[in-house]
């Protein structure tokens, strides 16, 4: 009798490779300044679904080509919490020790849109003071974390729906 794999054991694997990629991307958006750049940050998602195709591919590969849909939604819901909390993590030791600047010019960014969109200074000022409460490092660790399991289980959920393989009944 095989013995059964386990979940988390690849989970675990590909989350930490997933992680060191979205680390190494987002160092590099950093270093050249491109913070601002929406679509080149969301490029990290592009990299979470890489890394949930093969945690599950691999999962199946060690389990005789068969992947239950639990199985697999399982995988890629743990490979995106253990990316959201390594990059989380990261992004706050980035932020506190490496370059603090980046908070500062995502919010002078902020101003700046709300100016050419024709706001008053008085609504500037007060959209700005809730801005800087959402800019703690605790609530951009909480909202780093939510944010890659929340849209990771999203994609997990279709991820799992497609590479699902589930075992014949009568073997």
């Amino acid at each position: 009798m095989q013995e059964q794999v386990s979940t988390t054991r690849v989970a675990l694997k590909y989350g930490i490779i997933t992680a060191v990629a979205v680390i190494v991307y987002s160092t590099l958006i950093n270093v050249t300044g491109m913070t601002q750049n929406r679509a080149l940050t969301s490029l990290a998602f592009v990299i979470l679904i890489v890394g949930i195709v093969l945690g599950m591919k691999d999962y199946r590969a060690q389990n005789n080509t068969f992947m239950s849909y639990g199985q697999g939604l399982g995988i890629g819901s743990l490979i995106s919490a253990i990316v959201g909390l390594i990059g989380s993590m990261f992004s706050m030791f980035y932020l506190e020790f490496i370059d603090n600047t980046i908070i500062k010019q995502s919010m002078d960014k902020a101003r700046e849109d709300m100016e050419t969109r024709g706001m008053d200074d008085a609504q500037i000022d007060q959209a700005m003071s809730m801005t800087e409460k959402f800019m703690t490092p605790g609530i951009m660790f909480a909202m780093g974390v939510l944010s890659y399991v929340i849209i990771g289980f999203i994609i997990s959920l279709i991820i799992a729906a497609i590479m699902r393989k589930d075992k014949p009944v009568f073997e």
